[in-house]
């Protein structure tokens, strides 16, 4: 007798369906219809709407779950912030990566100046027992600022071109901006790029760093991983 597939309580679809879309949305810039189509294509027949309802609820638990699995982060950590029009309004994406490009957290907010740059450092610190042994920023004065009071013993570096690490892990930032055509308010901007910047940079290692051979076993450890924290610790 062929086992039922699991399913996550209260919903009906498997869990595989589930994750798949999610898995969809995030690691590639597909629209709710788009993964509507191709699940429709493999005889699964949901709502794009319901996909959304997926993306929510499910997204920010995987990629907390991924967030738990990380590895410890580089030692120098690249700091930068971009602007983000919200329904109308300027706001500030900041962002931080480690040398090897894994984000290690970003935040929205409505300003650019040193308050902001304190918090952004503060809220990077939750719960990491370490800190970095150097700090890689542009030249915003906020910078020094928060440095200064938060990671006085850090180093810390200010240049524009040794900062491109930061800068160009706003890419995907970017695409997903454009075609989710802005974002409707910081509040969303924030759920789905926490969980986006997490869920994406899981399947994206830096292929052009690494052999065919060790690509692949990074790629084959990441589904793994994927595979383990999404079905076989959620399902009921």
């Amino acid at each position: 007798m062929t086992p039922e597939p699991a399913t996550y309580p209260g919903y009906r679809f498997p869990a595989e369906v589930i994750r798949h879309a999610v898995w969809l949305y995030h690691v590639f810039s597909l629209s709710l219809r788009d993964i509507e189509l191709i699940l429709a294509e493999r005889g699964v027949t949901v709502t794009h709407e319901s996909i959304r309802r997926w993306v929510l609820k499910f997204g920010a638990e995987f990629a907390g779950k991924l967030r738990k699995r990380r590895p410890k982060p580089g030692d120098t950590w690249h700091l930068d912030e971009v602007f983000l029009k919200t329904n109308g309004e300027l706001h500030y994406l900041w962002r931080a990566v480690d040398q090897d490009g894994v984000v290690l957290h970003l935040l929205v907010q409505p300003r650019r100046n040193a308050s902001a740059a304190k918090r952004f450092f503060k809220r990077l610190l939750v719960g990491l027992k370490y800190k970095p042994k150097r700090l890689v920023t542009d030249g915003l004065r906020g910078y020094g600022v928060a440095h200064r009071e938060v990671m006085p013993e850090v180093r810390h570096r200010i240049s524009h071109y040794l900062n491109n690490r930061a800068e160009n892990s706003h890419r995907p930032t970017r695409r997903r901006e454009r075609q989710m055509q802005r974002f409707k308010s910081p509040e969303q901007a924030q759920r789905f790029l926490s969980a986006h910047a997490m869920i994406y940079g899981h399947f994206r290692p830096r292929r052009h760093l690494m052999t065919a051979a060790r690509h692949r076993r990074a790629r084959a450890k990441a589904f793994r991983v994927w595979r383990e924290e999404t079905c076989v610790q959620i399902a009921a």
